[in-house]
């Protein structure tokens, strides 16, 4: 059993605000990271998204900084606007009944005179953006020399948004004796040089769980043609109905081109990615908080640190390139203990890739039929069926008068409800027909990846005298993999694995085959970071 938040040595006013909020025990990231920082220790902790872990430090950060003192004692730094509002949110919820105790938010895409204000009251506690945070650090409009506690959270996502510079001149720049506490959902080799660099002995906390995705959240797949996405979609949105759904996808015009298509078709869906203005991301947030808006199609940048906890089902147009990505896209539903529904659209090409992620979520997903017209209708007759004898169980109106009317006017009983159960009625649709893939093993069609350790010759023949030699520091111990190798590049340099050779890959460095068309767009990578480590690629001679 986890400890109850009334028996932790915290202050009257936050046990208050804690029982206000209906919240008797821990969760498991609370249990074991609360203690720790009250006892002053740097932490690692790993969890799941949605686990608790936002009170997990803010709990120990309110019990150890002065209300008395005007200095700024706690910083949190947040990978995104959103997750920084939520934070805050949540601090507020804590400071409920300790006015003395003052919180404020400073993140990108808001007024900085309404910043420097907020600033100048002298909070106790900022949560910010890391860009934002080192800007008004520049600007001298916050002073961080009084630090006592920096909690980084969801820093593997910083990683990959590039903040990397950021998070190393705020660790660097504020005081060495502070407490440091960093959250993530994943430990990238980054996070533990950080350790090394910036933390005292840290604790490391794992919250064990067979797998790394919520486990009441449901994994399924359907298996189809990259040109028939767009009628399964529709299928499927027919067919489960949910109340609310964030359907992602990788890029920024699969975004608008999915949500126009959408739109098109009558259904309630908007978009949401970083190129929209800030006033344009709030419109659309704020509809479906307010469940104004059903499906809310997004990228994982725009989505990140989203807290909507009525998120029915999430949809991956297409599987992501990373599989952390996928670990925290379906970490929007099944959230607070609810149930959930993960529902990922597969391609042939992608078949490779679905198996690395379940590899590393450690769960196998359900593969389902795709939905035939008949089996849309008799789910929706069945959804149906059921809101009826929920209006029928729950009405307490008598309309005894009205029916007694209608009788008068030679309607009899069974007329008057045909009548009124024909507004209940599913309209038919006709779907666009879906070719279904062969079931084959998908075979990777780059050659092999082996190398004859006699002469040190690569093996294709087909690409012998073509391709040139190229390395990259990337290598086993960066958890570089063939997959992900090609992955990388087609996310990063719009480069398509027919360019690529042969792969052999070392401890830390990755030697590969290159198309000479195709070494150009290299320069997309080369110096960009990954996992917190810079690129740097060479070409070594011809082959």
């Amino acid at each position: 059993m986890n400890i109850l938040f009334n028996d932790l040595p915290i202050l009257e006013e936050t046990k208050q605000a804690i029982e206000s909020l209906g919240l008797i025990e821990t969760t498991s990231i609370q249990h074991h990271a609360i203690p720790k920082m009250l006892e002053g220790k740097d932490l690692i902790g790993q969890a799941q998204t949605g686990t608790g872990k936002t009170f997990a430090f803010a709990i120990p950060i309110l019990e150890q900084i002065n209300a008395n003192e005007t200095a700024v004692q706690a910083l949190v730094i947040c990978p995104t606007r959103e997750l920084t509002l939520q934070v805050y949110k949540e601090f507020l919820k804590l400071v409920k009944f300790n006015k003395a105790v003052k919180v404020t938010a400073i993140y990108g895409g808001e007024s900085y005179n309404k910043q420097f204000k907020a600033l100048s009251m002298n909070p106790q506690i900022v949560v910010a953006t890391p860009g934002r945070a080192i800007d008004h650090l520049n600007r001298n409009t916050v002073d961080f020399s009084n630090l006592k506690i920096l909690v980084l959270d969801e820093a593997d996502e910083m990683l990959k948004m590039g903040f990397q510079e950021d998070l190393e001149t705020l660790l660097r720049d504020t005081p060495k004796d502070r407490q440091t506490a960093l959250f993530s959902a994943t430990i990238p080799p980054f996070i533990k040089k950080v350790a090394q660099k910036y933390q005292k002995s840290p604790e490391i906390i794992q919250i064990e769980t067979p797998t790394l995705t919520v486990s009441k959240t449901d994994q399924i797949y359907y298996q189809v043609k990259k040109s028939d996405r767009d009628h399964l979609l529709i299928r499927l949105l027919d067919y489960y109905d949910p109340n609310s759904a964030i359907i992602f996808a990788n890029t920024k015009v699969d975004v608008d081109n999915l949500s126009a298509y959408l739109q098109k078709h009558d259904y309630e869906a908007d978009a949401i990615h970083g190129d929209l203005k800030q006033s344009q991301r709030d419109y659309v947030m704020n509809r479906f908080r307010a469940k104004k808006l059903k499906y809310l199609i997004a990228t994982d940048v725009a989505a990140r640190g989203l807290d909507i906890s009525h998120v029915d089902m999430v949809i991956n147009y297409e599987i992501p390139f990373e599989d952390e990505v996928y670990v925290h896209r379906i970490g929007r539903t099944g959230r607070a203990g609810k149930s959930g529904l993960s529902v990922s659209l597969v391609y042939p090409s992608m078949r490779g890739k679905l198996q690395m992620i379940e590899r590393y979520i450690k769960t196998k997903m359900t593969e389902l039929e795709i939905p035939s017209e008949t089996d849309i209708i008799e789910k929706q007759e069945a959804r149906n069926y059921k809101k009826l004898k929920e209006i029928i169980s729950k009405n307490e109106s008598s309309y005894d008068d009205v029916i007694e009317r209608l009788h008068q006017d030679g309607f009899d009983d069974e007329a008057i409800i045909n009548a009124l159960l024909s507004k209940q009625t599913i309209e038919k649709k006709t779907y666009e027909p879906i070719e279904i893939p062969a079931k084959k093993r998908h075979e990777a069609s780059q050659g092999t990846f082996k190398k004859d350790r006699k002469q040190g010759e690569y093996q294709n023949k087909r690409q012998q005298g073509l391709y040139k030699l190229a390395s990259i520091n990337l290598g086993k111990e960066d958890g570089i993999r063939p997959v992900t190798l090609l992955d990388y590049f087609k996310k990063n340099a719009d480069m398509y694995p027919k360019n690529v050779g042969d792969i052999v890959i070392g401890e830390n460095q990755t030697e590969f085959q290159i198309h000479p068309a195709a070494i150009k767009r290299l320069d997309a990578v080369n110096g960009k970071f990954f996992n917190g480590k810079k690129i740097k690629i060479a070409i070594i001679r011809n082959k």
